[in-house]
């Protein structure tokens, strides 16, 4: 169960931190939400690559 919350974990902050950034890079550019999906899917992203990296390997 606490691989669970772990992936959980990841994907949520990898989501916000980069939806934070991109609400901020929208907040200085003036563009209504643009950046903040770009973020929030590269956060995304980010954090589904990470979860491979850590859990989804076979270890040898």
């Amino acid at each position: 169960m606490g691989i669970g919350w772990a992936i959980t974990a990841t994907l949520a902050a990898g989501m916000a931190v980069w939806g934070g950034i991109g609400y901020l890079v929208d907040r200085l550019v003036g563009t209504s939400r643009v950046f903040l999906a770009i973020g929030i899917v590269l956060g995304a992203a980010g954090g589904i690559y990470l979860v491979y990296l850590r859990y989804g390997k076979e270890k040898r």
